[in-house]
């Protein structure tokens, strides 16, 4: 179900700080006309950490609307408080989604079997298959393959977003899971080689702005295209790279507001990138061929 190339889907806020329904609503229309294989609402690309548990659920909901079946809805549903993350997949679950994606406990820095006990605990408390988001850069802890390996044994476990960054890992944890188990990449530029080494995608960044040019380059991977794969990453990948000159979502709100598909306004902490970035993220969309206005479905 979560193969080829998954948007994390950004959040759209109005000027006053409010959720944009309207624009969001336009976004995944968007993507689902560019052929995306599915959507992810409310990770952290979409500042999740910023919104309330009436947003977070609204978001879903419109997701859900939207997509109206044409495409599975993978929806962020992670944290350090194990309870709570239960609670909200449980309401997610009630929303029809089709899955939870859930990023592992962060600060705290649980211990191998803390995490394993963390996701074991969430997936007996719903139904609703779970991808495991591990991405140490950000939370301080790593999903090691053999914790991978033993999750993968619980049935409703069905993949690791693995954005370590690190090749190595991630081979390894190809060869310790089962084939069933889905591997996919937390980042853009890794692709390519994640795939080659038997993974299944992408959770992207980038498919926010090129979604078609993403679902493109996963799906030629999986059909073992790798140089057509190879050719959309060349043209693309100043734009990969310059997503993560600031923290992201910082950068691709900013080049989603130039190429006028949203109003790039943050919540705090999260704020606009420097002018010196911005020139930057501006000079890379003309580069590319994305400045100026997008057409977006109405």
């Amino acid at each position: 179900m979560f193969t080829g190339c998954g948007t994390a889907l950004v959040t759209p806020f109005r000027r006053d700080q409010s959720l944009d329904e309207e624009t969001f609503r336009k976004l995944v229309r968007r993507q689902i006309d560019a052929g995306i294989d599915f959507l992810v609402p409310c990770g952290t690309t979409g500042e999740s950490p910023t919104l309330t548990r009436f947003e977070h659920l609204r978001i879903v909901e419109i997701a859900v609307e939207e997509s109206g079946g044409k495409v599975p809805v993978l929806a962020g549903a992670g944290g350090y408080n194990t309870q709570e993350v239960i609670e909200l997949a449980r309401e997610i679950e009630e929303r029809d989604a089709d899955g939870i994606l859930s990023v592992t406990p962060y600060y705290n820095k649980p211990s191998q079997e803390g995490l394993y006990q963390h996701y074991r605990a969430i997936a007996s408390a719903t139904r609703l298959p779970i991808v495991v988001y591990s991405v140490q850069g950000r939370t301080g802890v790593n999903v090691e393959p053999a914790t991978l390996a033993r999750l993968a044994e619980i049935e409703t476990i069905v993949g690791v977003k693995e954005a370590s960054g690190n090749i190595a890992q991630m081979a390894n944890v190809i060869h310790e899971v089962p084939s069933h188990f889905n591997v996919l990449s937390g980042d853009d530029s890794i692709t390519i080689p994640l795939i080659a080494l038997g993974g299944r995608g992408v959770i992207s960044v980038a498919s926010n702005e090129i979604p078609g040019p993403m679902t493109q380059l996963a799906q030629a991977c999986l059909r073992g295209d790798f140089e057509t794969a190879r050719a959309i990453q060349a043209g693309y990948l100043p734009l990969m790279n310059i997503n993560f000159v600031e923290s992201n979502p910082i950068p691709v709100k900013a080049a989603m507001g130039l190429m006028g598909l949203l109003d790039a306004v943050y919540r705090l902490p999260m704020c606009a990138p420097s002018a010196a970035n911005l020139a930057k993220i501006e000079k890379v969309l003309e580069a590319v061929g994305l400045a100026g206005s997008v057409s977006v479905a109405g």
